[in-house]
């Protein structure tokens, strides 16, 4: 591709109008749309952010069945950057930082504490696999990629160990200055057990699951538990997945005022082939069908998840900075979506990727 070149007539997601100069993979100028000067790529009509930052994904292709291949699930989705949900612990997180040099797509990760990470699914049964000594030592090597710890606090990982793993995780987040992200499911432990030890800039993920040990009562009515934690600091994250996002716990959400803070996937290769989930873009277009503003959707894979993960480069369009960007259209037709109870929605508008722009270079999606 050219040097210098310019995308014609791109739109943000406000309404307006522009054009984005990109030289040698770097932002040269934002301008009033047919002012930017070089080769022309002509996206009139398509709408332009700051790349998309998926925060729950599960991008270690080795283990099944949450793996996927890193740029299968970022950029070739329009996803800039990627977070690993804890896909590994200490035993294995070398393996995946050596996978993110050969990647296309950024990519970051929550160090799961048990040292074998999602080698199992049930990582926090055996408290012994939770190794203090080598979790320190792999926070420190790969500080560069580790931006928090993962911990799965629900019945079918945890086991018998309850909430100590839990417990566990609150004493370690301490004593590496590193936020947890908590993923919330079936009983035991108890919900109102779990959040009460989360923290400010803590991750509840998976937060509107239809699961019956959720976050809101029969009624659709918010837990205390959820407020005092949104009260505390504590970042709500979507991690739609194959289980965890319901359409009814989500109306009730925005009809409640529950601020949405990050939209993420929680997705790997079953769910993204053979769906809930599908995509980011999917993923999306249920919460314009659900009623939040564009700009509301978007902000939450851009300017939100680039505050949480205190780089707010990667959550901007701004001269000087390396173009990170994605490209996209609204389409108003209809559309079938389902969410992860079987409950289907139909939409009459949904987003679809056109293309990405990852540390100043091209991808069309």
């Amino acid at each position: 591709m050219k040097e210098r070149f310019v995308l014609r007539n791109v739109k943000r997601v406000n309404g307006e109008d522009i054009d984005i100069v990109i030289e040698d993979g770097k932002i040269a100028e934002v301008t009033k749309a047919g002012g930017g000067s070089g080769y022309v790529l002509d996206y009139s009509g398509v709408y332009v952010s700051s790349g998309w930052i998926d925060l729950h994904v599960h991008a270690f292709p080795e283990f099944v069945p949450y793996g996927d291949e890193i740029d299968e699930i970022g950029v070739k989705q329009g996803v800039t950057t990627i977070v690993d949900a804890g896909s590994c612990g200490a035993d294995r997180v070398a393996d995946l930082v050596a996978v993110r040099e050969q990647a296309k797509t950024n990519l970051f990760a929550f160090l799961n504490i048990s040292r074998i990470g999602l080698k199992r699914v049930d990582e926090l049964s055996n408290l012994e696999w939770i190794d203090k000594e080598k979790l320190i030592q792999a926070v420190n090597e790969y500080k560069e990629a580790i931006v928090g710890l993962k911990a799965r606090i629900s019945q079918s990982v945890v086991g018998e160990s309850g909430i100590k793993p839990l417990q566990i995780a609150r004493t370690l987040s301490s004593e590496t200055s590193l936020p947890l992200m908590i993923h919330i499911g079936s009983a035991p432990p108890n919900i109102e057990t779990v959040i009460p030890l989360l923290q400010n800039k803590d991750i509840i993920t998976h937060y509107l699951n239809g699961k019956e040990n959720n976050l809101f009562n029969k009624q659709g009515e918010p837990l205390q538990v959820l407020m005092d934690a949104i009260e505390r600091g504590v970042h709500l994250d979507v991690g739609h997945g194959t289980a965890s996002f319901s359409f009814k716990v989500a109306e009730a959400a925005k009809q409640h005022r529950i601020g949405l803070n990050t939209i993420s996937t929680d997705i790997y290769r079953e769910n993204r082939i053979n769906g809930p989930v599908y995509s980011m873009a999917n993923v999306l277009s249920k919460f314009l069908h659900i009623g939040y503003s564009l700009e509301d959707v978007i902000a939450a894979v851009t300017t939100h998840a680039a505050s949480w993960l205190e780089k707010p480069e990667l959550g901007r369009i701004k001269v000087g900075d390396v173009a990170n960007l994605t490209l996209f259209t609204v389409e108003n037709e209809p559309v079938t979506l389902i969410d992860s109870e079987g409950d289907k929605r139909i939409a009459e508008r949904s987003i679809k990727t056109k293309g990405a722009f990852v540390n100043g270079e091209f991808i069309e999606c």
